[in-house]
């Protein structure tokens, strides 16, 4: 405002001479002052709100807004979190406490692992023992359980698998139907299918609504050894949209939430060789167990599924189905010469 100042008044001074006119008295020139003075504020006045707003984008009047503003302008908007937490956590966590108890009625023939005692149920032990030596070496809790074809037991294994996990220590275990296409473990377990899996990845469920717990005695007990420790995902209804629902990112969303709940997620999906969906799954699990069957999976078709799963850590191949007795130094009937070859044509331990 200085300059503006400074310019008007030698104008007018400048003026004054040029016209021969006598000096202006003090008085005078005191009014030629405030004129200037007042100019300069005008000019001012009207260039404030261009500058404050310009260098700033900050509005003069208070942050909390009364009215709506126009997207084109530029504001400064409040954020709607009342909190560091809410800010830092804006999806409310996993409430265990709201999974739904459901009555269980499992198919005791197909689950051996619930058993005290007997040849299955030490092949699981021994086979939970692996998983859990490869576990002090690298990260591993969710482990997803394919096969080349179907009717290969990868349903039986995984089912089995958790429950041997849930036995040990009392370990909390989330077992997750990933077969869409054909689920089969609510039948293991006589448990509901839906909501399940499907319901989660079309955004229809949250997971706490989608999980399930055996119903207890009524001391508080579970009916199985085992089953206490266990929570259940369903396969959900059945569709021709799973290759899409798989691939929706939103499965890698609900191993992330559930990770901090369980000590180990066990999920069951298709036949690779057949459905993308379970190389889908697989993206988002630590590890992929593959299970053949004795005498029914042919060499070719266990390679064509490891290769399918190549962009995934292969945690080894289980031989399911086997006559011969389990020898001292193999597990779950089988030894080294008895894997499949990987695709650089070494045996899988």
């Amino acid at each position: 405002m200085s300059k503006i100042y400074e310019a008007l008044l030698r104008a007018e001074q400048e003026r004054a001479a040029s016209t021969n006119q006598p000096q202006q008295a003090p008085e005078q020139t005191t009014h030629v002052i405030e004129r200037a003075a007042a100019a300069a504020s005008a000019l001012a006045v009207e260039e404030l709100p261009a500058t404050t707003e310009t260098s700033t984008h900050v509005p003069v009047a208070d942050p909390v807004y009364t009215e709506p503003r126009s997207y084109d302008e530029p504001t400064y908007v409040e954020p709607a979190y009342s909190s560091v937490a809410a800010v830092t956590h804006p999806t409310a966590p996993l409430d265990i406490k709201a999974v739904r108890s459901t009555v269980w009625k499992p198919m005791l023939d197909k689950l051996p692992a619930l058993e005290e005692r007997g040849n299955a149920v030490e092949q699981f032990r021994s086979l939970r023992t692996r998983l859990f030596g490869f576990r002090d070496l690298n990260k591993l809790k969710s482990i997803l359980i394919s096969s080349a074809l179907p009717r290969e037991g990868k349903s039986f294994i995984a089912a089995n698998l958790a429950i041997s996990f849930a036995r040990h220590k009392a370990s909390r275990v989330l077992l997750i139907d990933g077969d869409m296409r054909r689920s089969s473990l609510h039948a293991l377990f006589g448990c509901e299918q839906t909501p399940g899996l499907t319901t989660y990845l079309a955004g229809q469920a949250s997971l706490a609504q989608i999980m399930q717990t055996a119903a207890v005695n009524d001391d508080g007990s579970p009916l199985f050894a085992g089953l206490g420790s266990l929570t259940f995902i369903g396969g959900g209804e059945e569709g021709d949209k799973a290759a899409d629902l798989s691939g929706s990112g939103r499965f890698k969303k609900l191993i992330e939430e559930a990770s901090p709940y369980f000590d180990w997620i066990i999920v069951d999906s298709s036949p690779v060789n057949l459905v993308t969906d379970g190389v889908n799954l697989a993206s988002a699990c630590d590890a992929v167990l593959m299970v053949a069957r004795g005498g029914v999976t042919k060499f070719e078709a266990a390679q064509r599924a490891l290769g399918e799963l190549k962009s995934s850590k292969i945690l080894g191949v289980v031989l399911n189905a086997v006559d011969r007795s389990p020898q001292s130094d193999g597990y779950y009937g089988y030894d080294g010469y008895d894997l499949p070859k990987t695709p650089t044509g070494q045996a899988t331990q």
